[in-house]
């Protein structure tokens, strides 16, 4: 008998080719973003298809599910990060490259309530829509926390793990604070100083 197959991946919806469909995806997108921002993550899916001016049907054919639909409107936040890590691995100090990208992945961590947590739970389960761009915001924050181990100005036993539990608890503290009390930039600034190690 055959061994157990492997679980289907998660769905990622697609932009459709045919103009008709792709006009309400972007609609459904726009309307997204603008939701979640405004209500959080738990954004009412029909008022989303409402201001889209498409049927909540044709919003659950492009995102049959809300993650699905979270993960399309925060896809390409997230590639920004990796690419901006990317870019940062040129840098010619490595430390402020880190500081830099950190900064940057705490304000996409946290556009919107409810975000943080839906990407730390999507970070470890492979079954989210989410997990393929966590994953590879991690690896990319990973290879910038490398090179600041390897110039010797970051600890040796801050790994990536805590790299990412740092950056979810600086934009966990975003997401929730009142208006004109962000204290995410001072966390982030505490702990930047309880990792860098003093010049040699």
């Amino acid at each position: 008998m055959a061994g157990s197959t492997a679980e289907a991946a998660p769905y990622i919806a697609r932009r459709p080719k045919r103009a008709d469909g792709a006009r309400n995806y972007d609609a459904i997108l726009a309307a997204a973003r603008a939701a979640f921002e405004a209500d959080g993550s738990e954004a009412s899916l029909e008022d989303i298809a409402a201001h889209a001016g498409v049927a909540i049907g044709t919003l659950y054919r492009h995102f049959p599910t809300r993650a699905v639909l979270v993960e399309a409107a925060t896809r390409e936040g997230l590639a920004s990060l990796v690419a901006e890590a990317t870019r940062l691995t040129e840098a010619e100090d490595p430390l402020p490259a880190l500081q830099e990208w950190m900064t940057h992945a705490v304000r996409h961590f946290s556009v919107f309530r409810g975000l943080v947590g839906i990407l730390s739970r999507s970070m470890y389960d492979e079954g989210t829509p989410s997990h393929a761009m966590c994953a590879a915001m991690h690896e990319s924050g990973a290879r910038l926390l490398t090179r600041a181990h390897t110039a010797g100005t970051v600890r040796p036993d801050f790994t990536p793990t805590d790299l990412f539990d740092l950056l979810t608890a600086a934009a966990w503290i975003r997401e929730n604070a009142a208006p004109g009390h962000d204290g995410s930039t001072r966390m982030l600034r505490l702990a930047l100083e309880g990792i860098t190690l003093p010049p040699s």
